[in-house]
């Protein structure tokens, strides 16, 4: 096991990811640029260092700094997180030149499923379900129009390297397809460096649904069931749900065993995710694999009672998984409401100091943030500032839960989401699990 681990991260996640090496009884190293001096996962680890200034470019996004805070403290390990370097190959591959585990899967892993060209012919030869649409790059407008006829409308036109909903265009026509490849294609060029785009079918209205998969280095992949995560906003996950509530165990058999023959496709060893649609006739499609750990993943533990993270870190250092299939069983519904530092109606960003702080609690309920009272919301990052989720015996148990939870989290001094995910947990449609991905966009909350 790790001596050392540095966390290569800020917020809840860091938060997470140290007590979870408190309980493996390893070390601690937390990094953080000039501003975040008072944060809470500085205060928690064993060490910390700064590694520059508040732009992530210059500290959570500077690997020779973070590689130099590694080998200042001799830690042997760096836990990345989500965001930032987390599915970064080359800081994945410096780690290993360095003589540090990038905890993580390897840098070949990353970027046959991070492009997700390649990850659509990697999956295909898996066997694995994907939309109607193209395996190489969409290059001319004449191109473009032809494979759309064939596919027939509306067609999608998504980034290859893209996420978050950039470079990502909806076409219902022919006659809008030129202006929106040209628009995908600069989108691309300048959120990610490659302007490739790929054409695939439509789904009007599909679930987001995906799956939790464990791996190690010994060939061991297993997954433990899936996570609804369809309330979205502009492409941005707002609250995820597990199980999904309307899984079959028959379904729940089918796309666990493609997530995993993905996976071991690559010969993936690591935790990761199996992203779907689910149409409504039941069918399901592959859309993209992340290889990391998820915001999300809080729901599946409580479900499961795996701790990801842990198995995590035990992969990178070697061990065997400690689960079979048959060991994973899936007990009572979990609900997860993202809280971020956001107008609830704008959705805009609301930075600024907490002037009053209080967590809920009971049976059933958890709270992963690093806010504290008197803590200062920073502009310069992103605006979740934490995550309230809730277990229960059934899913209607959950949501009566969640409205307690909800009703007891204060936060004073900034504007936060939480009325945003009142409002939400008394929708009537909601409740009815009459909801897919486009819910928000012609539903008043």
């Amino acid at each position: 096991m790790f001596h050392k681990i540095l966390i290569a991260n800020r917020g809840e996640i860091a938060v997470r990811i140290i007590r979870a090496c408190k309980e493996l009884g390893i070390k601690t190293v937390a990094v953080h640029s000039d501003v975040d001096s008072e944060a809470l996962h500085v205060s928690l680890a064993d060490e910390s260092i700064c590694i520059g200034p508040a732009a992530s470019a210059k500290s959570y996004l500077n690997m020779r700094a973070i590689i130099s805070a590694a080998e200042l403290a001799d830690a042997d390990a760096i836990h990345p997180g989500y965001g930032f370097l987390s599915e970064n190959a080359e800081f994945a591959e410096i780690c290993e030149q360095c003589g540090l585990t990038f905890i993580g899967p390897t840098a070949d892993n990353m970027r046959k499923m991070g492009d997700k060209i390649s990850a659509r012919q990697t999956v295909t030869a898996a066997g694995v379900p994907i939309l109607p649409g193209t395996n190489e790059s969409v290059e001319t407008t004449d191109e473009a129009i032809r494979i759309a006829a064939e596919i027939g409308y509306p067609v999608i036109i998504k980034a290859s390297a893209g996420g978050g909903g950039r470079g990502m265009k909806i076409v219902h026509s022919p006659a809008s397809l030129p202006n929106a490849l040209a628009t995908a294609r600069t989108e691309a060029q300048a959120g990610f460096g490659k302007a490739d785009v790929y054409i695939e079918k439509f789904c009007e209205h599909p679930r987001h649904v995906e799956i939790q998969i464990l791996a190690d280095k010994h060939g061991n992949v297993i997954h433990l069931g899936e996570r609804d995560c369809s309330i979205q906003r502009r492409h941005q996950k707002l609250v995820e749900e597990s199980p999904c509530p309307v899984m079959t165990p028959e379904l729940r058999e089918r796309m666990g065993a493609c997530a995993v023959a993905a996976a071991k496709a690559v010969n993936y060893s690591s935790v990761g995710t199996i992203e779907y649609l689910l149409d409504t006739d039941g069918s399901f499609y592959f859309m993209e694999m992340n290889t990391r750990v998820q915001v999300e993943h809080p729901v599946t533990e409580m479900v499961t009672g795996v701790d990801i993270i842990k198995e995590q870190i035990r992969s990178a250092a070697g061990l065997e998984l400690r689960y079979k299939q048959s060991d994973i069983k899936i007990t009572g519904h979990a609900i997860e409401c993202r809280i971020n530092a956001e107008d609830p109606e704008k959705f805009t960003p609301f930075p600024g100091k907490i002037t009053g702080y209080h967590t809920p609690g009971g049976m059933g309920v958890r709270v992963e943030s690093a806010m504290y009272d008197q803590y200062t919301v920073l502009p310069h990052y992103d605006s979740m500032i934490g995550k309230l989720i809730v277990h229960a015996d059934t899913r209607e148990d959950a949501i009566n839960r969640m409205k307690v939870a909800l009703d007891e989290y204060i936060i004073e001094g900034i504007k936060t989401t939480i009325p945003f995910h009142q409002k939400l947990m008394n929708n009537k449609q909601f409740c009815d699990v009459d909801f897919d991905t486009n819910f928000l966009e012609r539903t008043k909350i």
